[in-house]
């Protein structure tokens, strides 16, 4: 299992990084002192899983896991505060580890991770989607045929009730989906800008910032997309890597 400690303090990491490397399965482990520091070599590593911070400067872990690329690691929060284990499990995390805690507590998280990645692995196969085989176009039902919508021509997304609208220059048809279905089938080269709303990358051409945190992306074409404080700092760090 390879996994990636992500902490803004290194006493925390290298305590963690003691505790893990002593457990059987580990073939590797690195460190990462912030958010975007992790998207950076999440690339490059390709963990397994993530033992994740949450309160962290620019980008906490709650922002760096809703701005994971698909297919996107497994999450363990790794936090001394408890008032964030609703969110986190929101976010799909495996487990919540609150510090300190002991080598059997981590081993139990250890274990969780273990069985959810052997059910990953024992799923039937699915067709990839994600960075390594991003979907090129996508098909829209209609009253008159199905309409051919290339991705590359989406510029955002929104979510209008059991539906999302794609944004393009040509008109905005609906797509029967979820917000969060469809942004993991696209890949990396979207990423989510509000609870409503995705965006893609390559169509942003200018970061407004606003009141409270929030901001508005200004895309080529003039579109201007919302982009809320929670997905701010996610949005920056992958228009940054990119």
């Amino acid at each position: 299992m390879r996994l990636l400690i992500v902490d803004d303090e290194r006493p925390a990491r290298e305590r963690l990084r003691r505790m893990l490397a002593s457990m059987p399965g580990v073939e590797a482990i690195d460190e990462a002192r912030d958010g975007i520091e992790a998207l950076e070599k999440i690339d490059g590593l390709k963990p397994d899983a993530l033992f994740l911070d949450i309160q962290m400067p620019e980008l906490s872990g709650l922002e760096l896991a809703a701005s994971l690329p698909a297919p996107a690691p497994l999450v363990v929060f790794v936090t001394a505060f408890d008032e964030y284990a609703v969110r986190a499990f929101d976010a799909n995390a495996i487990d919540y580890l609150l510090k300190p805690f002991d080598v059997q507590r981590l081993q139990r998280a250890l274990e969780r991770l273990n069985e959810r990645l052997r059910l990953q692995t024992a799923a039937p196969a699915l067709p990839e989607f994600g960075a390594s085989h991003p979907v090129r176009q996508l098909l829209v039902p209609g009253h008159t045929g199905t309409r051919v919508v290339r991705v590359a021509d989406v510029q955002w997304i929104e979510t209008a009730d059991n539906y999302v609208v794609l944004h393009t220059a040509e008109g905005q048809p609906l797509l029967r989906q979820t917000l969060s279905n469809l942004v993991a089938q696209l890949g990396a080269r979207f990423v989510r800008c509000h609870r409503r709303a995705a965006v893609q990358l390559d169509w942003i051409e200018r970061v407004v910032p606003l009141d409270k945190g929030d901001c508005e992306l200004v895309l080529r074409g003039g579109a201007r997309v919302p982009c809320s404080r929670q997905y701010r700092a996610g949005v920056l760090a992958r228009l940054s890597i990119r």
